[in-house]
């Protein structure tokens, strides 16, 4: 790269020589000594040559053309070559300033283009891209890594340190959270960060400070939504998302790679843990803790989705009988459940013998399932194997409510127990007047219906006390929890309960 830059300035000094006015008073004085040196014929030679010469020179030293950058279809924006080349410039000793990089991702992007549909999530990416622009100087760059990912390269002038960095941070991500129109409907979204200071790149290159800033977006992505990491040298570098094949995925699931953690879920008023949610997480021996949203869709392009039901539900009520050993009473676990798992008409069975198998009552066993399979199957096996797991005795859990138009009478037909309220609900409800109406009209309609609420995404305090005083029964969050493993949920739940009680204040008799 280097190379190839310093001889395209070669190309252009000469150039400008070549092309400077003033050379071409030099041809009439050259005509004139070429007269006096070998007579007429010498000076045709001259006149000949002389243009043609400078018509090669010219040609030869011509800028090379720009290799046409590939432009995102969606956005407009240039992807990541773009990026790499900008972060280079740099790296390069006659830079006027080096290069931070910064890598911003849309939170729970692939679950959101889900929800919005082709048309819809292009219209978000197209805002928000446009809202990234907007709050870059000129000198600066935004380009498209993939769907919902951001790069970015920032000049690093004077007085830019880690504090101007971060506040540069948190403007993108305000942009990003600004509420977007669609459709009549707000759409509110959050996003991770990772940034790497060109001190800081394992190289001297753009690839190496992308790869850096992507490591930190990763690890921001682990802390939960709207966090924001720099790289350290204690990070290893990651490019880009990793396409897992098939084999190694089923390779991950048979070894025990990927197994269920644990996230609780208390009430709201009091701070009790009624329940938990299971929710799959793979620690692999040399990349660590991958995110989920970087291997759920492979296993669903794989095929792989029943098998990792299988994998969750063993783990998941293994988890109940450990913790009941140990007198820590969890009363319900949570496991989500596929449209590929329900269109399998022997689902209930397969619960059923599991259930049997670790000697666990039904009751204990929620299962949750999208609103939009509830909206979208007419499959009479899905509806069988739900009504089946009801009658049975499993509670019945409608995840992701608001994002899939189910109607009421869908509610009632599978035997709903509760409807988790999506985290687009909860963001900003505590100063977002909006958010509390809708969330108000949730709940009212889940008391009409007499069944039970649990609100996703609860990240702060002030997001769970608005939910207390709005009436929602549940909820569930990094405000109260991250997703943790079997072991260190019950450390968790032996630590909440002791504090919980302390905090109780007893009455004194008169």
């Amino acid at each position: 790269m280097a190379v190839v830059q310093g001889a395209e300035q070669v190309k252009k000094r000469i150039r400008a020589i070549l092309t400077a006015p003033h050379l071409a008073a030099f041809l009439p004085a050259t005509m004139i000594f070429a007269y006096w040196y070998g007579g007429e014929h010498l000076m045709v030679l001259v006149a000949i040559l002389f243009p043609g010469l400078l018509a090669i020179g010219g040609t030869l030293t011509r800028p090379s053309p720009a290799s046409p950058q590939k432009i995102d279809a969606t956005t407009g924006l240039p992807k990541r070559t773009k990026l790499i080349e900008h972060l280079d410039f740099g790296f390069m000793p006659d830079a006027e300033y080096e290069k931070s990089c910064l890598v911003l991702e849309i939170d729970e992007i692939t679950k959101l283009a889900d929800q919005l549909g082709p048309v819809g999530i292009e219209h978000v990416l197209r805002i928000v891209s446009g809202r990234l622009r907007t709050a870059l100087r000129e000198t600066d760059l935004v380009c498209v890594l993939d769907v919902g990912r951001f790069g970015f390269s920032i000049d690093k002038r004077q007085r830019v340190d880690l504090e101007a960095t971060l506040q540069l941070a948190a403007r993108l991500q305000a942009a990003v959270s600004d509420p977007i129109s669609l459709d009549q409907t707000r759409v509110l979204l959050s996003s991770c960060l990772g940034f790497a200071m060109p001190g800081r790149s394992p190289e001297a290159n753009g690839e190496a400070l992308l790869s850096a800033a992507e490591s930190a977006l990763s690890f921001a992505i682990q802390s939960g939504p709207g966090s924001i990491r720099a790289f350290s040298n204690g990070m290893a570098p990651r490019v880009g998302r990793i396409e897992h094949n098939r084999e190694t995925l089923l390779r991950a699931l048979d070894e025990g790679q990927i197994k269920p953690w644990f996230q609780p879920q208390v009430c709201v008023k009091t701070g009790r843990i009624t329940g938990c949610e299971a929710l799959a997480r793979w620690q692999h021996p040399t990349m660590g803790l991958i995110a989920p949203g970087a291997f759920l869709p492979a296993i669903a392009k794989a095929g792989l989705l029943e098998r990792l039901g299988e994998v969750v539900l063993y783990g998941a009520l293994s988890a109940v009988r450990d913790w009941d050993n140990e007198g820590i009473n969890v009363s319900t676990v949570a496991v989500n459940v596929s449209a590929d798992e329900l269109n399998n008409p022997t689902l209930s069975d397969k619960i059923k013998w599991e259930l049997d198998r670790f000697d666990t009552s039904p009751e204990r066993l929620v299962v949750e399932i999208l609103e939009n399979v509830i909206t979208q199957t007419e499959d009479d096996v899905a509806i069988h194997n739900v009504k089946a797991l009801a009658l049975l005795g499993c509670k019945i859990d409608l995840d992701d409510f608001g994002t899939g138009n189910a109607a009421i009478a869908s509610i009632a037909r599978f035997n709903v127990h509760r409807i988790k309220i999506d985290r687009s609900y909860v963001t900003h409800i505590d100063t977002d007047i909006d958010q509390q109406n809708m969330i108000s009209a949730i709940l009212t309609i889940a008391k009409q219906l007499d069944i039970g609420t649990v609100a996703e995404g609860v990240e702060t305090h002030a997001e769970h006390a608005m939910l207390a005083t709005l009436g929602c029964d549940h909820a569930q969050g990094y405000s109260i929890a991250k997703p943790m493993p079997a072991e260190t949920f019950l450390q968790w739940a032996l630590t909440h309960e002791q504090k919980r009680t302390a905090d109780v204040v007893v009455p004194k008799l008169a």
